[in-house]
């Protein structure tokens, strides 16, 4: 148990520096389906958004999963939208600040099947 804990902690801040070091602009929409997601594993997209910017998400998998969009703040990590258990979701998000913020996908002890979208959403 304790080697797991530690695998997913180092795999955890292998991702969060990816995170961190490749930012990305989202100019238009970004999709993906027939994402495998092992036991365990992460799947992250990482966006930079300005203050006020938003974007719509839609995903769906075939076992449920875990999935959260965050940003760090030093050595904290906000999670402004979280839900567990579940196999789909959707909805639009509105960045408070300037910032990298990352839609992460979890898997549990079952594999998945993941597809998501992420696009812009224009200001009013």
């Amino acid at each position: 148990m304790i080697r797991r804990q530690r695998a997913i902690a180092a795999a955890a801040a292998l991702l969060l520096g990816a995170c961190a070091a490749e930012p990305y602009r989202l100019d238009g929409p970004r999709s993906a389906a027939g994402v495998d997601v092992a036991p365990y594993a992460i799947v992250e997209q990482c966006v930079e958004l300005d203050r006020g910017e938003r974007i719509a998400y839609y995903f769906s998998s075939v076992a449920p999963i875990s999935f959260n969009i965050h940003f760090h703040d030093a050595n904290a990590v906000i999670m402004p939208i979280e839900r567990k258990n579940v196999t789909e979701d959707s909805g639009d998000f509105t960045a408070d600040r300037k910032q990298i913020y990352c839609l992460m996908w979890e898997a549990g002890a079952e594999p998945s099947l993941l597809e998501y979208r992420i696009r812009p959403v224009p200001g009013r």
